[in-house]
């Protein structure tokens, strides 16, 4: 089947199978790989992105779901060659180790942030506790996320 989605700004017009999910569409069929795979349970959120400006887990969602909506992964989240404050934050706060759950961490906390400037580290906690990292033990992706909510863009695209 034929479906056009915006992905990061771009529409794309692509030939899909009716059950490819919106995970491997991304990183198969537009090369987009920041968008990680890890279940296809739902369980880690490693696969977050943007559908219609809400975060969801793309391994539960087929491609041809998308179908008219906008898409953004963590591809999208840099502007003009300035990273968000959210990838500055977890580079100055190391909020990665091994890297695997850090798109997904970054989709959800940049979410947050658009919704809550200011949030408490139980609301940080909260908003990622659908995701799981297996390296960190998350009190450097809570600082990592506090770091951003301090350091704000200049101007926040939420697109």
């Amino acid at each position: 089947m034929q479906i056009t989605v915006t992905v990061n700004g771009t529409a794309y017009t692509e030939e899909v199978e009716p059950r490819l999910l919106l995970v491997h569409f991304l990183r198969q069929t537009l090369g987009l790989t920041g968008t990680h795979w890890g279940c296809d349970t739902s369980n880690c959120g490693t696969c977050v992105v943007w559908f219609d400006g809400k975060p969801v887990k793309s391994c539960t969602m087929l491609a041809a779901m998308a179908d008219g909506h906008e898409i953004r992964t963590v591809e999208g989240l840099e502007r003009d060659g300035a990273l968000d404050p959210v990838q500055q934050g977890f580079m100055e706060c190391h909020g990665l180790q091994c890297g695997f759950c850090t798109p997904g961490m970054m989709m959800t906390a940049r979410s947050l942030l658009d919704t809550n400037p200011d949030p408490s580290d139980d609301e940080i906690r909260e908003a990622i506790s659908g995701q799981l990292c297996r390296c960190t033990g998350y009190e450097n992706i809570v600082r990592a996320v506090r770091w951003a909510a301090e350091h704000p863009a200049q101007e926040e695209v939420t697109t």
